[in-house]
């Protein structure tokens, strides 16, 4: 368990972090016009801005980051698989920026891993190659904002190990899945078995997932709660049907809201909920999704394909979800 560092503390790391930094070639630019102050819990500190070029800077970068800095990635190629360990707090969050052409890329391991870094923002970058790419482990309150992620050998973007509260939106994420089994989500949310990881309150907004994707777009396992996915458009193209995907988001979990999604080109159907676990893929809520069902061949063939809607493990499908194609909207009673 980490503890805030005193302000004392934090005062007299700062001259030695900075050095740190300077010896790998870095920039650190104050925050604003007079290195504007971030509020910390009681302390108030201030934040910097680094500036990095070369993966070999911005690996400094990532272990010597404190609440409230921004690491502002320079356009180019930055090989390596890289890794943040240091939570920034809710008032004071650790940035990672750059433009889409700051490009993250490894031939294996994780892209980019948020190992513990509660509280950071990823905006803008884009990471491709490797196993995965952007994994958080027991990282609180992440934010992944308009990146963009492809050509992985498993899943574009994992939430795991009781990662609460993360976030990804206005992202792109295609191509994935490489090696062929059937491990290429392009948002994955928990563990598959295990209900300790409770990676709960994920929202996935406005983001692009597909083509490419194989494995489904979406898969919120079992151990995990109120899950949302709202505003994304999916393209299951990818689709592969190794270990049952067929469709483009797949619930497990509980409390799950999904709404005012569009889907296209599915083996089969657009979403499902199932019961992997006694208790688990209860609750989902669909509302204003539009499912593009041509061209699928599979059985059932239904926008919304609900295994689980019983008396203690409801599931509601509302009036104004739509279909094209297939061969209807749900199996449940839809309500009005």
């Amino acid at each position: 368990m980490r503890t805030r560092t005193s302000t004392r503390t934090r005062t007299s790391l700062a001259p030695l972090l900075a050095a740190a930094l300077v010896t790998c070639g870095l920039t650190l630019v104050p925050a604003g016009p007079a290195g504007a102050a971030t509020t910390v819990g009681a302390t108030s500190v201030d934040a910097r801005t680094v500036d990095v070029s070369t993966a070999k800077q911005l690996k400094a970068a990532l272990v010597a980051a404190l609440p409230g800095d921004t690491i502002r990635l320079a356009d180019g190629v930055y090989t390596g698989n890289f890794k943040a360990a240091l939570p920034g707090t809710a008032d004071a969050r650790i940035t990672l920026t750059g433009s889409a052409a700051a490009v993250l890329t490894s031939s294996g391991g994780y892209g980019l891993y948020l190992n513990g870094a509660s509280y950071w923002t990823v905006r803008g970058v884009t990471v491709t190659g490797g196993q995965k790419g952007i994994v958080t482990d027991s990282a609180n309150g992440v934010v992944i904002d308009s990146v963009t992620v492809h050509d992985l050998d498993m899943e574009g973007v994992h939430f795991r190990t009781s990662s609460k509260d993360g976030v990804i939106r206005n992202s792109w994420i295609y191509d994935t899945g490489h090696d062929g089994r059937g491990m290429g989500e392009g948002v994955y949310v928990g563990t598959a078995g295990d209900l300790t990881d409770n990676s709960d309150r994920v929202l996935i907004a406005e983001n692009v997932i597909g083509p490419g994707v194989g494995g489904e777009n979406v898969d919120i396992k079992e151990g995990t709660t109120g899950a949302r996915i709202i505003g994304n458009t999916f393209d299951g193209s990818g689709l592969t049907g190794a270990n049952y995907d067929d469709s483009w988001v797949d619930v497990k979990g509980n409390g799950v809201l999904v709404q005012g999604d569009t889907g296209s080109r599915t083996t089969n159907t657009g979403y499902e909920t199932h019961t992997q676990q006694p208790g688990w893929g209860c609750g989902t809520v669909f509302r204003g999704n539009h499912s593009d069902l041509t061209g699928a061949v599979g059985t059932p063939r239904l926008a919304i394909n609900v295994t689980a809607n019983t008396a203690g493990c409801t599931t509601t499908v509302y009036a104004d979800n739509t279909v094209t194609g297939g061969l209807g909207l749900t199996n449940i009673a839809v309500t009005p």
